[in-house]
């Protein structure tokens, strides 16, 4: 594997690729099951994912998180210890993703059908059991070994499809 070797210090970096995107996601367990939600803005996929998102600056990582969540969700989180770090990318263009898992408990709210994500992204959200998951397709592939297991993981470069 050949390394390209950094530019000079004081000398300008050649163009590159946009720097990768900073997200926040949710690992909420109740009752032994993991709340994922379906997020396509213009399009209606079957792949679910953990609620959360991009991160604005000024904001620490569980502020934004607390605030993406309740966005998606209608719920109130505490935001705990993270749990994963994930990076997507597509390896045939530009797009990466840096995602940082954090364990969160609910503290207020519930799952309502009527709730509506204010920026119109996450179309259904539901609870699913460790078994449950093994019917359904979703990112990242480690997510259940994040929100069942303990500690941390790393999980670099996954491609963002399959």
């Amino acid at each position: 594997m050949t390394m390209d070797k950094p530019p000079a210090i004081g000398q300008p970096r050649p163009m590159s690729k946009p720097s990768p995107r900073l997200a926040a996601r949710a690992l909420i367990l109740q009752d032994n099951r993991l709340l994922l939600v379906n997020a396509f803005r213009t399009t209606v996929s079957d792949l679910w994912c953990a609620p959360g998102g991009g991160v604005e600056r000024g904001a620490s990582l569980p502020a934004n998180l607390a605030r993406e969540v309740y966005e998606e969700t209608g719920l109130t989180v505490t935001v705990g210890a993270p749990a994963l770090v994930n990076e997507f990318h597509d390896p045939h263009g530009s797009f990466h993703q840096v995602d940082i898992y954090f364990r969160c408990t609910i503290t207020a709210g519930q799952i309502s059908s009527n709730w509506r994500d204010p920026e119109g992204i996450v179309t259904e959200r539901r609870f699913f059991s460790r078994a449950g998951l093994a019917a359904i397709r979703f990112k990242p592939d480690s997510l259940a070994a994040a929100a069942w297991g303990e500690g941390i993981l790393y999980d670099p470069l996954e491609p963002i499809v399959r």
